[in-house]
């Protein structure tokens, strides 16, 4: 994950952003409601994660009524979906993603699920509007605003 933070978004480490990398056992796997999966290749090397947790996005940095929309408790966030360039274009995302999905509707407390997504990495938004529907590009904000674009996606697989 902190390789994608340097080569992918080229911001390195941000405490602020991803301290969830560095304490992955305290942000997925310790909650009961939240969950990190690990694809690994036949050597066992970590090639793709995919996490999940039940926070809505905040207000600020996101909009106000998009936190309204996606409330903390009710809201699966997908996060740190991230596969690395040599095994991309695999489906290896699109299974992280589905069983993601999977989890959060097993879990029964969800009534949505959203992630939002830098267009700036290489691949990152037509993958998500193949999944998913745009409910906010920032880049159409006056001022571009973060320059992110948000998304829901179904809560049950779509793959």
């Amino acid at each position: 994950m902190l390789d994608t933070v340097y080569r992918d978004f080229g911001t390195g480490y941000v405490p602020r952003w991803h301290a969830d990398i560095v304490d992955p056992a305290g942000a997925y796997l310790a909650p009961a409601r939240h969950t990190l999966l690990v694809a690994v290749d036949a050597d066992g090397q970590v090639i793709g994660t995919g996490a999940l947790d039940a926070r809505g996005p905040r207000h600020p940095p996101n909009p106000r009524w998009l936190a309204e929309r996606y409330p903390s408790g009710e809201t699966a966030q997908l996060r740190r979906v991230y596969v690395r360039p040599g095994h991309r274009r695999r489906g290896i995302a699109r299974e992280l993603v589905g069983r993601l999905l999977d989890f959060a509707a097993a879990d029964g407390g969800y009534r949505s699920v959203y992630l939002h997504t830098d267009p700036a990495v290489p691949g990152a938004e037509p993958f998500w509007r193949s999944l998913g529907t745009v409910v906010h590009d920032e880049r159409r904000d006056a001022g571009g605003g973060q320059g992110i674009v948000h998304f829901e996606l179904p809560l049950t697989r779509t793959t």
